[in-house]
């Protein structure tokens, strides 16, 4: 059986100043809001613009080191994978949510601007693994 492949690479500028927190087990979980925007030409050859909002996580160190750095503005690259969560609310309606678990995040130009790729995390990817109760194992921790 062949295998899938997900990945998703996103340029975008970040929404809001990252929130990091941290699981019970005191794993770093650093959550990203990016704003991708694209304009096209509608029927009546207007010039629209569109923005789509992505919630991107980053896990360990790299996410601690990723929230002293990154703030509103910032235009970054992030390549990662697609997961959905599924979850039961306080009032047991169903609820869902999509998210880029990031493999690398690169800064791209300087803060607001999307002039080339200026700066690069140095560091190899982290090792460090999920809790237990996180909605994965081992074997699918992107780093």
């Amino acid at each position: 059986m062949t295998e899938g492949l997900n990945k998703a690479i996103l340029v975008g500028n970040l929404g809001a100043d990252p929130e990091l927190r941290y699981t019970q087990s005191g794993q770093a979980l650093l959550r990203l809001r990016l704003a991708t925007s694209e304009s096209f030409l509608n029927r009546s050859n207007e010039r629209q613009q569109r923005t789509e909002w992505h919630t991107v996580v980053v896990w360990g160190k790299r996410a601690e080191a990723l929230n002293k750095i990154l703030s509103k503005g910032r235009t970054v690259c992030v390549e990662g994978r697609i997961q959905t969560r599924g979850w039961e609310d306080k009032d047991g309606n169903k609820r869902s949510s999509t998210e880029i678990v990031a493999q690398n995040v690169v800064f791209a130009g300087s803060r607001g601007s999307s002039e080339g790729f200026a700066e690069r995390p140095s560091s190899p990817p982290e090792t460090d693994r999920g809790s237990e109760s996180e909605p994965f194992g081992d074997d699918d921790v992107p780093f």
